[in-house]
């Protein structure tokens, strides 16, 4: 009896000691007190730091919201600012980073947070792909490549922007014949709701006059405990991939389209995203933490797919994914140095933010067993992706 005992008693203070010691890494991890964290409160936007003119456009903040979420976005760039959904204590939180005012997006070390990408999102290896048998290049601005469509993308532009109600807000762009090196005339169209209770809805419509390539996402960062609140290590992450495309140190996939079985990036069961991010996996150290492309598998007869969930370990908060897109990248914050300062006052410090952005593969036009992105004259781009937020 007195051994059944003292094995319960040590069982206890063992379990005790794992909570606490639990606890202690997230605090750690935070950089923050416990009770710092789990009670961000959202900084108050000043729409007079988002008004002015570049290059002789206006640009302004605009929002749009229902009884659950609130998004505020300026068309400098098409990009979104502020998200603010519901925690568990039924209280708004902030879970999009990003700055108070458009003199700090435009003097940003880091130009995407919340922008809409294109023409081609993500990696082309060298800048250069054929179209038609002819050769194009872009110019690269991610080491020998070009990331998100070259020196200048759509994070760069004015967007001309329409609010149709208090729940949709329309960017239009005229992209013209060779800007960055792309061919024809390109018209997008982004249409961003929130006419769902919990969920931002994602449009986004192109046409050209030539023969082109096109993939157009958000580049949107998260940290569902709030804006400000530490690491994004301990969120828990589910995705509906069984496969990945590795990559080589440049970021560039080399054309494999593998299993995610047995590897660090099987997430087809809940893991943090800390949990397997130091383990001594080449491609972790190719992405200095994850930053690839994960493979979606669509059903015959449904163009929309769920693609998984990441849930805020101090607040609650799970955001849902769906997408019509063959694939999404899938980015924790690797390369965040604190040289920036959020809107809340805190740094983008390392990993505390992380970005899901739901598109076709990267270097599409250089791996032909890639979905392609090729877009003709007379045909229309169209893909749509949800954010869906409960607590």
């Amino acid at each position: 009896m007195k051994n059944a005992q003292l094995v319960t008693i040590l069982l206890f203070g063992l379990l005790l000691q794992t909570s606490c010691q639990k606890k202690q890494l997230n605090s750690i991890q935070s950089n923050k007190p416990l009770t710092e964290t789990a009670n961000m409160q959202p900084t108050v936007l000043d729409s007079s730091n988002f008004t002015g003119e570049i290059e002789g456009k206006k640009v302004a903040l605009y929002w749009i919201k229902n009884k659950n979420i609130q998004a505020a976005f300026t068309n400098y760039g098409g990009r979104l600012v502020s998200l603010l959904v519901k925690n568990k204590n039924n209280e708004f939180v902030d879970v999009v980073v990003g700055f108070k005012g458009i003199k700090m997006y435009q003097n940003s070390t880091e130009p995407y947070f919340g922008a809409t990408i294109g023409r081609v999102g993500n990696r082309i290896a060298k800048g250069k792909f054929n179209l038609n048998g002819k050769a194009y290049s872009i110019p690269v601005n991610n080491g020998e490549n070009a990331l998100h469509g070259g020196t200048k993308g759509y994070q760069d532009v004015v967007w001309n922007a329409e609010k149709l109600n208090d729940q949709t807000l329309v960017f239009t762009y005229l992209s013209p014949d060779m800007e960055m090196g792309f061919p024809g005339n390109l018209k997008v169209k982004v249409t961003y709701s929130v006419a769902s209770d919990n969920e931002i809805r994602m449009e986004y419509e192109a046409t050209t006059d030539k023969t082109t390539i096109v993939n157009l996402t958000n580049h949107a960062f998260f940290n569902l405990n709030g804006e400000g609140s530490g690491t994004i290590l301990n969120h828990i992450v589910q995705f509906n991939a069984n496969e990945y495309t590795p990559v080589d140190k440049g970021l560039i996939p080399t054309g494999k389209i593998e299993t995610v079985t047995g590897t660090p990036f099987d997430f087809t069961l809940p893991h943090t995203i800390g949990e397997r991010i130091e383990t001594d996996n080449i491609q972790l150290k190719n992405g200095g933490g994850y930053d690839h492309n994960f493979v979606l598998e669509h059903k015959k007869g449904s163009s929309m797919i769920h693609v998984g969930s990441i849930t805020g370990d101090l607040t609650g908060v799970m955001m849902n994914v769906y997408t019509e897109e063959p694939g999404f990248q899938f980015y924790s914050g690797n390369f965040m140095q604190g040289k920036n300062t959020f809107k809340s006052g805190a740094k983008d410090e390392f990993r505390t933010a992380f970005a899901l952005e739901t598109q076709h593969f990267p270097d599409a036009p250089n791996q032909p067993n890639f979905p392609s992105i090729t877009l003709e004259p007379k045909a229309v781009y169209h893909t749509v992706s949800v954010y869906n937020f409960s607590k």
